[in-house]
């Protein structure tokens, strides 16, 4: 049994996320469809981790298992020959016996968009949060060295989150300006349902002067905020998972 690693690519606006649920448009479940009518026998796709409804990714990484001897192109060019525009196989490996994208996974990169201008941008809309200025980035950078390191992010999850424990650890947490954009790149072990949106709200809230470090400094101890902004969907995007 050959166990073969894809690297998918996907604008997430028309899915419900990435897994299979029970109505609506699946990123997992079009992949398995249509590796299923490539290989011709039931495939279970098993990725690194979960993306909610609207969030997009660059790179995530998922596992099957297949018995067929077919080239790793057949996973590329013929599994893109038969995906909507809005899915994409980046590449495909051949994995040692034993390999698994979500346990063996190390961290994961996320980007969050901002686009702070005085107008909105239509083409920028879809895969970006519009905010109009001004921002504090200090405080906000402030707030993004906080957030670093081991912590509880019990206060830092939303609704159907199953985790069975909420100590992550954030490698780094960074805002770069780019004209009119700010990129919020957040490295880390894992991640919480809702986690990387909710603390870009944190950032976001600091940012406007509508909360301080000193609440987000309590609200990693285990104190529930008073008010918790979740960034919309839109503007994030897994963009590596390292193994």
């Amino acid at each position: 049994m050959r166990t073969i690693k894809l690297h998918i690519a996907y604008h997430g606006a028309r899915y419900v996320g990435w897994q299979i649920q029970a109505e609506g448009l699946s990123v997992q479940g079009e992949l398995e469809r249509v590796l299923e009518r490539l290989t011709g026998h039931p495939v279970r796709l098993i990725a690194a981790g979960r993306t909610d409804a609207g969030v997009h990714a660059r790179c995530m990484a998922a596992h099957f298992q297949t018995p067929l001897d077919l080239p790793l192109t057949a996973f590329r060019e013929g599994v893109n020959r038969l995906l909507p525009e809005d899915i994409a196989v980046q590449d495909a490996f051949e994995m040692p016996s034993g390999f698994h994208a979500r346990f063996d996974a190390r961290g994961k990169h996320y980007r969050y968009t901002l686009w702070c201008a005085p107008v909105r941008s239509p083409l920028e809309a879809p895969f970006s949060w519009w905010l109009r200025p001004p921002l504090d980035l200090e405080a906000m950078r402030h707030a993004a060295r906080q957030l670093t390191g081991i912590h509880d992010f019990a206060q830092f999850r939303i609704a159907g989150c199953a985790a069975r424990t909420t100590v992550r650890e954030i490698f780094s947490m960074t805002l770069t300006e780019n004209g009119e954009r700010i990129l919020i790149d957040v490295r880390g072990s894992g991640f919480l349902r809702g986690m990387v949106r909710l603390m870009v709200g944190a950032l976001v809230d600091i940012g406007r002067g509508r909360a301080t470090c000193e609440e987000l400094d309590r609200r990693l101890h285990g104190e529930t905020p008073q008010r918790r902004l979740c960034a919309p969907p839109q503007g994030l995007c897994l963009m590596e998972v390292y193994y």
